[in-house]
């Protein structure tokens, strides 16, 4: 035992309490969310019809064009591949990597991302809730249950990525935290415009500004493209991801200026010792991080 415990103080000693707090926290808030998220799974016919309601609105408007999409990429195997890996690759996986390095060298703009992205999430477990959807993937065999067979236009979908990649939602690995009906609204995209916003506000006037703002602007053009000619989601769950998304600036403006001041002297009244030493650790940390950032820029 004392040699584990040697070997775990030496692989945290890079790392000091802050950190392991944020990542602690961070990792709690992503698993409530996929947790919460899996949970509201037992209302298939709801989900079905909600979103049949969705093609209504879409067709009424002229822009049901998901059928279509699919129908014109799915012979054409480098193009739906590449629409799987940008769905699949370029969201989470992402997300992680862009957070981890702006933890360690834009802190306060770190925080301002967490913050959007909690918050947004936050805001669509309620319409998960409350308007579950099912993807388009989801819908032949819905239909069959719910609606002999449904209309035409439902039977075609297909989930490129379980076709193609081999990836399933569905799969027993991923059901305790897959949610098939939370389609509305498409944080897929959401989330990337909110990736591709932090990345342009990073880089913007610095030196590689040239190469990386160009990739803050594809990344949601290509993940609203890739969300539905792989059957995951239809463009007005897109939109409402964006929406959603947008919605959570004014609460982690909040946040920022009088949130975390608020909470943090209510926890510095606190008769706890240790909450007073690592709120003194954050505040140092967090003017190293901004001296640290004014000396790159």
């Amino acid at each position: 035992m004392e040699g584990i415990a040697a070997l775990w103080r030496r692989l945290m000693r890079p790392f000091g309490r802050r950190d392991l707090l944020e990542a602690s926290l961070v990792g709690l808030a992503f698993l409530l969310y996929f947790a919460v998220r899996g949970a509201v799974i037992d209302r298939p016919e709801t989900a079905y019809f909600n979103a049949l309601d969705i093609i209504d609105v879409q067709r009424k408007f002229g822009f049901f064009w998901e059928p279509d999409m699919q129908e014109w990429i799915i012979d054409k195997l480098f193009l739906v591949q590449a629409a799987n890996v940008v769905y699949f690759w370029l969201h989470f996986p992402l997300i992680i990597a862009f957070g981890i390095w702006l933890y360690f060298n834009h802190r306060r703009k770190y925080t301002a991302m967490r913050d959007l992205l909690l918050v947004s999430g936050g805001i669509a477990l309620i319409v998960y809730w409350l308007y579950p959807v099912a993807p388009p993937r989801e819908l032949p065999q819905l239909a069959c249950r719910f609606d002999s067979c449904g209309p035409a236009y439902v039977r075609g979908f297909i989930d490129t990525m379980q076709v193609h990649l081999g990836y399933a939602y569905q799969s027993q690995s991923t059901a305790a935290f897959v949610n098939p009906y939370a389609a509305m609204p498409s944080l897929h995209f959401g989330w990337d415009l909110l990736l591709g916003a932090g990345i342009i506000w990073t880089f913007w006037k610095q030196p590689l500004q040239w190469l990386v703002v160009p990739i803050g602007v594809a990344l949601p053009t290509m993940q609203v493209f890739s969300i539905t000619v792989t059957a995951n989601h239809f463009f007005l769950d897109a939109a409402a991801g964006g929406a959603v998304s947008l919605a959570a600036i004014p609460a982690a403006a909040f946040l920022q200026r009088w949130g975390y001041p608020r909470l943090g002297r209510a926890l510095a009244r606190l008769p706890w010792p240790f909450v007073a030493r690592l709120l003194a650790l954050k505040r140092q940390e967090e003017t190293e991080a901004s001296e640290a950032s004014t000396s790159q820029v």
